[in-house]
């Protein structure tokens, strides 16, 4: 039987094969659309025959190239995101044939408009109530004509059979997630909060979702065995904290500050955590009706009103019996900031500790958050 530990450095001997994936995919003649977006559908995508890939936008090395065109006080995730297109350092954005984006914050959207000049962008027109039966169908048309420009795109038809066969296949990926992010629950838990977030990034990455899936299943497999074996790592002593807020990918800082200050990053209730993954579509409805329900109800900060985003941390902060919530925000992410003042009294009414910090991609600001987040664990 395998040590937990082996079981995290398997994983990460393979965390990051996914250039060499897409590339492989790319020479084959796979079709390759780069999102950047959990509201993009990805099962409309997988139905077309084509592969989805997340592009780069999570480093600090091509904002300074992003800054000739962009203003200098945009979000660092736009600005790298541009920032690696225009350098060509996004090996899935160099092999992709199409961009889908997505109408969230103003400034991805202006943003969008330049990148069309490096890659042809196709912009899904979101609507950001959520609450009223309209916008489900304004949602539904949308998904509609994303299918007919994904079937222009890889000359296959995509018919309700193959959009059916997607949505089992992503719900599939999603209930192997929710193990994944189960063993959080246990007494005594396998893993670090940045190791589940390693484990969610290999899932990310790796496109043979039927190959993947079985791969995930096994690793949690074997980690609830080593845990029923005994193997303890002192986890389950820590305070239990939930991350919100903002994507964590590129502020993955926030994550290693909270557990070198002894905390447990139990959750996260961020993009490419379990804010759209945890949410499986409903298999039995119209395909596109629902899909168009189910990303209708991501509670992303574009949103208003954002109820979405208050319920699902009332239901992870007790899933997960956290201790404080640390609501973590981009530097001129506005919606994000605006949200904090809301959350911070939801959460206290909530009876858990909270904090609210603002981070970017550089590491200039690492001994101040050790600082404050310190403080915060040691007040949990």
């Amino acid at each position: 039987m395998r040590t937990i530990e082996q079981i995290v450095e398997g994983m990460r001997e393979h965390a990051k094969d996914g250039p060499v994936l897409i590339k492989e995919l790319s020479e084959k003649g796979v079709p390759i659309v780069g999102t950047y977006c959990t509201f993009v559908p990805w099962e409309i995508i997988h139905a077309a025959g084509a592969v989805s890939a997340s592009l780069c936008s999570r480093s600090q090395k091509p904002i300074a190239a992003a800054e000739e065109r962009l203003p200098r006080n945009l979000c660092p995730l736009i600005k790298a995101s541009y920032g690696h297109a225009m350098t060509d350092t996004c090996p899935y954005f160099h092999f992709c044939g199409l961009v889908v984006a997505e109408t969230t914050c103003d400034g991805k959207k202006k943003m969008f408009e330049l990148l069309n000049d490096i890659r042809p962008v196709y912009t899904i027109q979101l609507p950001q109530r959520g609450d009223r039966p309209e916008d489900l169908q304004i949602m539904k048309k949308e998904f509609a004509l994303f299918k007919e420009e994904m079937e222009r795109f890889t000359g296959h038809e995509i018919t309700d059979g193959d959009l059916r066969a997607a949505i089992r296949l992503r719900n599939r990926e999603r209930t192997a997630l929710r193990d994944l992010w189960s063993l959080a629950e246990l007494e005594n838990p396998p893993l670090t909060g940045h190791e589940i977030w390693e484990f969610g990034e290999y899932m990310s990455f790796h496109f043979d979702k039927e190959a993947s899936i079985t791969w995930l299943k096994q690793q949690v497999a074997d980690l609830r065995a080593a845990v029923a074996a005994g193997e303890d790592r002192g986890l389950g002593k820590k305070p239990r904290v939930m991350i919100t807020g903002c994507p964590i990918s590129g502020a993955t800082k926030v994550i290693d500050a909270v557990e070198a200050a002894g905390g447990l990053a139990a959750c996260y209730e961020n993009c490419g955590g379990e804010k759209e993954l945890r949410y499986l579509v409903d298999e039995d409805k119209d395909p596109l009706e629902a899909l168009a329900e189910k990303y209708l109800g991501i509670g992303c900060s574009i949103m208003s009103p954002n109820e979405a985003r208050l319920d699902a941390i009332r239901y992870l902060a007790d899933l997960y019996r956290v201790d404080g919530v640390l609501d973590m925000t981009l530097t001129s992410c506005h919606t994000y900031a605006v949200e904090t003042y809301r959350v911070r009294e939801f959460v206290h009414g909530l009876g858990k500790s909270y904090l609210a910090v603002e981070t970017d991609f550089s590491e200039n600001d690492k001994e101040q958050l050790a600082t404050r987040i310190g403080a915060f664990i040691e007040m949990l």
